[in-house]
């Protein structure tokens, strides 16, 4: 049985547009999709009417999600699942099983802000995150972008990247932006010559990363971006505003590796400019 494509279901608007957009990629890819419902019941133990009621909330809004999923696709096998715990927790666990968990991001039904939650289930999951905004028209919108740096994380959200692309027959592009412009040198004057160098060698880095995609797709058209003068996190964010999909790697090898959701991955989903995958690092097999 393949993996099924898992999305956390609530009544936001986004969390709609998440479940229809994960529908589209189900049909393509041929595969079910589990809808997801947390029942955050751990505080609420001693009133079993409450309990109760906010598990029929969830069964109700199960059924009316997957009513409208089948509108979507209706050849799309469809299940669900109404599970307690809190739902970073909940949709971690349907990860180690998924072949992609699909949230939503933007304004919650009860006035405050669901993008954090986004980010914390694509930090710990187990499986690729798509983040979806409460818009996904895809009119006008082409090609598939990616954040790449050199890491080890960045290399295998490339590979992801590319593969999106060829298979939906889209132009990629591999965006590498380093440095902050108050730290550029001028072109003449002293100490430029080692800005130019420092740019060289980034260049080098994305001429590598981009290594053997023409091989492995050799219809895929590939664009190469260095942008050396804003941040990552801003250069992506108006490059893919018209972009179809945007694929990050949950870290980067900057200063902050050692956390569980890299700063520029981080900063790019807090300002969704389009539907975003967030891959997670496969560890090398022995003798690869």
């Amino acid at each position: 049985m393949k993996n099924p494509l898992v999305v956390g279901v609530n009544d936001t608007e986004a969390s709609r547009a998440a479940a229809a957009w994960a529908m589209h990629r189900a049909a393509a890819l041929k595969l079910p999709v589990l809808l997801v419902h947390a029942l955050d019941d751990r505080w609420s133990y001693e009133n079993y009417a409450f309990v109760e009621a906010i598990r029929k909330f969830g069964e109700e809004l199960l059924e009316k999600a997957r009513a409208r999923a089948l509108e979507v696709e209706p050849g799309v096998d469809v299940a669900t699942k109404l599970a307690s715990g809190s739902v970073g927790n909940v949709l971690r666990k349907q990860s180690r099983k998924a072949s992609m968990v699909v949230v939503g991001t933007g304004a919650s039904g009860f006035g405050g802000a669901v993008t954090d939650r986004a980010l914390q289930i694509a930090a710990v999951a187990h499986c690729p995150v798509a983040v979806i905004g409460r818009n996904i028209d895809d009119d006008g919108r082409r090609g598939v972008l990616v954040g790449a740096d050199g890491s080890e994380e960045s290399v295998q959200a490339v590979a992801f990247a590319a593969a999106e692309a060829d298979r939906e027959g889209q132009e990629l592009t591999i965006l590498h932006a380093f440095g902050s412009p108050r730290f550029r040198v001028p072109h003449g004057l002293p100490g430029s010559a080692l800005a130019e160098q420092a740019a060289e060698e980034e260049r080098v880095v994305l001429s590598e990363t981009a290594a053997g995609l023409a091989e492995q797709y050799p219809d895929l058209t590939v664009h190469q971006v260095l942008a050396v003068d804003t941040e990552p996190a801003k250069a992506l964010v108006e490059a893919a505003g018209n972009a179809r999909l945007l694929v990050l790697g949950s870290r980067g090898k900057g200063a902050f590796k050692r956390l569980l959701m890299g700063s520029t991955a981080h900063a790019v989903l807090s300002h969704l400019p389009c539907p975003a995958i967030v891959t997670r690092l496969v560890p090398a097999k022995d003798g690869e």
